[in-house]
């Protein structure tokens, strides 16, 4: 438990710095439902926890029954209040049901979420400096409490602004890859390396609701606003970190209506939601959010698991929680 009370004080240390950032900046905290329909859901439904009482996936709302799911992302909650508040936060669980033991992926882990009225470029300039508060932070901390938390401090001495930028067409071409494949986690650090080992944005994803003339294996949220000097990518972007990954995927959405229930119903993620008996209807308190006040705005989700092990340089992601729980380790 000694190891662990350092994990506990490094995940405390990191989660303060990065809303010290945010409060700053004039962000509010919100506390989105945790129990909650399809709109809690990110890209990949597959990974979807349902929630029941006694067996009965249909227990909520018993007038007209409806499945309900563990949150993976409050994004849809953050956006729905982003034309009143301008800008606002979350931290929370997300619940993911990947299979397996790997040094990447948990069944529960800690994200942070942040939506706010504006674009792109501005998303990116939060994105690094909420990253690089985080880094100096551990830095500046005294010798007494630094020395027990096992940071990575040569690395982070070295962290600088701004993180370098290449788009999903210069990464492909850069790592021998074709066009709609997905980068996979080995060939995020080739990347990595080939840009002067720092953290790295991959922008500027294919739309997923573009006809490619091919099926392409990367997939993204439903909700992402198209590039507007080229329709065929998305304004988009993962940070890669060193160690880490994909730590944060970030991106501009799409804030008009008609558009907005467009990309949904033709997205692969609501196919597959349907697939699986979800509704349109499970996304109807958003649409009358939406159609009541919207404004342009984008965000973002970050992944502390990952970020973690980026200032650690830890490779397993076990290592850097308090308490890891995946498919064979149910604490």
């Amino acid at each position: 438990m000694r190891e662990k009370s350092d994990i506990a004080k490094l995940e405390g240390q990191v989660i303060k710095s990065m809303r010290s950032w945010l409060e700053e900046a004039g962000f509010f905290e919100i506390f989105p439902p945790k129990i909650v329909r399809a709109s809690g859901a990110c890209e990949n439904i597959d990974t979807l926890f349902e929630v029941g009482v006694n067996g009965n996936t249909r227990w909520f709302n018993p007038k007209n029954p409806c499945r309900a799911y563990l949150s993976q992302t409050a994004q849809l909650y953050l956006e729905a209040l982003t034309p009143y508040l301008k800008k606002v936060y979350s931290i929370g669980p997300s619940f993911r049901a990947e299979e397996g033991n790997d040094n990447r992926h948990l069944t529960e882990f800690t994200m942070l979420e942040i939506e706010f009225a504006g674009g792109f470029e501005i998303l990116l300039e939060y994105i690094e400096k909420i990253i690089f508060r985080a880094a100096k932070d551990l830095l500046n901390l005294p010798s007494a409490i630094k020395d027990g938390l096992n940071i990575n401090q040569g690395y982070l001495e070295k962290l600088r602004l701004p993180f370098p930028r290449i788009t999903y067409d210069e990464a492909i071409n850069a790592l021998g890859l074709s066009f709609g494949d997905d980068i996979s986690s080995k060939n995020e650090q080739k990347l990595i390396q080939k840009l002067g080992n720092q953290p790295v944005f991959i922008t500027r994803f294919p739309n997923p609701l573009y006809d490619h003339g091919k099926e392409i294996t990367v997939e993204k949220f439903f909700n992402m606003i198209p590039d507007p000097e080229n329709q065929a990518r998305v304004l988009s972007a993962d940070l890669i970190l060193p160690f880490g990954g994909e730590a944060v995927g970030a991106a501009q959405r799409v804030h008009k209506f008609e558009e907005l229930k467009w990309r949904l119903e033709n997205s692969r993620m609501f196919k597959r939601l349907k697939e699986k008996g979800g509704e349109l209807s499970d996304f109807n308190w958003y649409f009358q959010r939406i159609k009541e006040k919207s404004v342009p705005h984008s965000g973002c989700g970050f992944g502390m698991g990952r970020i973690m092990k980026f200032l650690t340089g830890e490779e397993n992601i076990k290592r850097v929680i308090t308490f890891p729980s995946n498919q064979v380790n149910l604490i």
